[in-house]
């Protein structure tokens, strides 16, 4: 997407668009290939490709709502996953949280632009590689607890610790029962960390 940077320090302008139209068209990932591989400004051209891609994410306009309008959600998993956008947004928490097994529930959720970061939560570590293309997913690998008020305890603990979380954020969490069933997401939660 940057090939003139093969052999340039700087992109030329149809390029930097050109990435920042992926970014505006809900593309989850951008690559280089011969700019870095074979290029002589490797490192410039990603810096430049990630100026460009988040430029682009803060300058899209959410419209949620009219993603939502005339649609109708025949499963429980993807219903609740819209749900927790949907809440997320118009109640403005710091994070949307997702315990799951398959990536599912992330991956529902990053499709539609949405500027409250989601952080899926993993035991599998297959699942949290898949999901680091997922866009506005940050994949945590954590070990959860077969039982779900403990697991969702688990969750905020860790997030807490890594600074994600502080005392007095509120945030939405997804996750199903039984634990551990991949594509069994049922429940939405708003939380108020302690």
């Amino acid at each position: 997407m940057m090939e003139s940077m093969i052999h340039n320090p700087m992109p030329t302008r149809a390029e930097v668009s050109d990435v920042a139209n992926a970014v505006l068209d809900g593309s989850d990932a951008v690559m280089t290939s011969a700019e870095t591989a074979a290029g002589k400004f490797p490192l410039e051209t990603v810096v430049e490709m990630a100026a460009v891609c988040v430029a682009a994410e803060e300058a899209e306009e959410v419209e949620l709502d009219a993603d939502f309008l005339g649609k109708t959600f025949s499963r429980i998993d993807h219903s609740i996953a819209m749900g927790a956008l949907f809440t997320a947004y118009h109640m403005g928490v710091k994070a949307i949280v997702a315990l799951t097994e398959s990536g599912s529930t992330a991956l529902w959720m990053s499709r539609h632009k949405i500027h409250i970061p989601i952080y899926a939560l993993t035991s599998r570590e297959a699942t949290q590689r898949k999901m680091t293309l997922y866009r506005n997913v940050t994949p945590l690998l954590m070990p959860t607890s077969n039982d779900r008020d403990t697991a969702m305890r688990e969750a905020e603990t860790s997030l807490k610790q890594k600074g994600i979380l502080k005392s007095g954020d509120r945030y939405v969490i997804t996750c199903g029962e039984p634990m551990g069933a991949p594509g069994g997401t049922n429940m939405l939660k708003i939380c108020l960390v302690a």
